[in-house]
């Protein structure tokens, strides 16, 4: 079993028996993808919700573009996108005393509604939900079941 690290405005794939795993994620969210017959799952740390706009940067610092990505490199590992299931963790309201009257700078809240908005577009069940208040998180995706271990500061750990 290997840990596989994903970093911020990064994604990756892995099979069974291997962790993947993001940490810090604040307003970022992270997104998981899972195949529960093949044992196969993968992961994005994004940044920001859209890319457009910010064409030419890299794609796996924006939940749109990054999703995409992220399944494309599960079906070349064999994963039909029917077969998959997602989660989604993180995006934090981090900011709170310079943002509460500025939709702009509430990349948390816009984070997961485009995660959301993507998973509905590519017809992927969102299976489970761990977003928003106000503490970081960092999560792990066990390839062998599926779960999402979230660890969120001061609040403890739990699984979805």
């Amino acid at each position: 079993m290997a840990t596989v690290l994903v970093g911020m405005a990064d994604l990756k794939a892995a099979r069974n028996p291997d962790i993947i795993t993001t940490l810090g994620l604040g307003s970022c969210v992270g997104i998981t993808l899972y195949d529960k017959a093949r044992k196969i799952g993968g992961m994005a740390h994004c940044m920001l919700p859209t890319y457009k706009g910010f064409e030419g940067q890299k794609i796996d610092k924006f939940v749109d573009s990054a999703v995409i990505e992220l399944i494309k490199q599960l079906e070349r590992m064999g994963v039909p996108r029917n077969a998959l299931v997602a989660k989604i963790a993180g995006g934090a309201h981090m900011f709170t005393a310079i943002s509460q009257n500025n939709d702009l700078l509430k990349i948390g809240e816009r984070n997961t509604a485009a995660g959301i908005a993507i998973l509905r577009q590519l017809s992927i069940p969102l299976i489970a939900n761990d977003t928003g208040g106000k503490h970081g998180r960092t999560i792990e995706l066990d390839t062998a079941s599926g779960a999402l271990k979230i660890k969120t500061v001061g609040l403890g750990e739990k699984i979805i």
